[in-house]
């Protein structure tokens, strides 16, 4: 199951390094990883994708705790949250079919941002599930290249880093990852 954990860390050189050799030293497999900085100067956000269990995603939040560089540590799985992820995809557009592709890409709210002469970049931003289901809808055209970001999450409501939600982690996974 996904388990998603974001870790406010300083912002200095080694520090991404520390974090993915932690997951790699205890054999957890990283499915997403994003940095970025933060509304604060100095720190980073680092929104972690991880694929284990419950007893699993706390073992890592509280390693991740224990780091130097690491200010604070949330398990978004536990509580309803905004999940998101963007994708820039290549798709050969002859000029035959390039309307078809547009409308299928507007069904999914998706944006074209280049036209070439065979091709479309298209760019999208949703839940994972929305954005395989536009490469699944695309691969009959022929994906030419793709570039995904990666998952960035942030917990609902005006509480962040507050109280935890009361709800069970499989309750907010399915409102996470719609």
């Amino acid at each position: 199951m996904p388990h998603v954990l974001v870790a406010y860390t300083d912002d200095e050189p080694g520090v991404l390094n520390r974090v993915a050799s932690l997951f790699r030293r205890r054999a957890f497999n990283i499915h997403s990883l994003t940095v970025g900085p933060t509304e604060k100067a100095g720190v980073s956000r680092m929104t972690i994708v991880v694929d284990t269990d419950d007893q699993g995603a706390a073992r890592a939040q509280s390693n991740l705790e224990k780091l130097l560089n690491v200010q604070k540590v949330e398990n978004l799985s536990i509580r309803p949250s905004v999940v998101r992820d963007l994708v820039l995809l290549r798709v050969a557009a002859e000029s035959t079919v390039r309307p078809e592709i547009i409308q299928l890409a507007q069904s999914f709210r998706a944006t074209v941002v280049d036209i070439a002469t065979n091709s479309l970049v298209l760019e999208c931003t949703g839940s994972a599930g929305k954005i395989d289901a536009l490469l699944d809808v695309m691969k009959p055209y022929g994906i030419l290249e793709m570039g995904r970001t990666g998952v960035v999450a942030m917990a609902r409501g005006a509480d962040f880093f507050g109280a935890q939600s009361a709800c069970t982690a499989t309750e907010a996974l399915a409102v996470n990852f719609q």
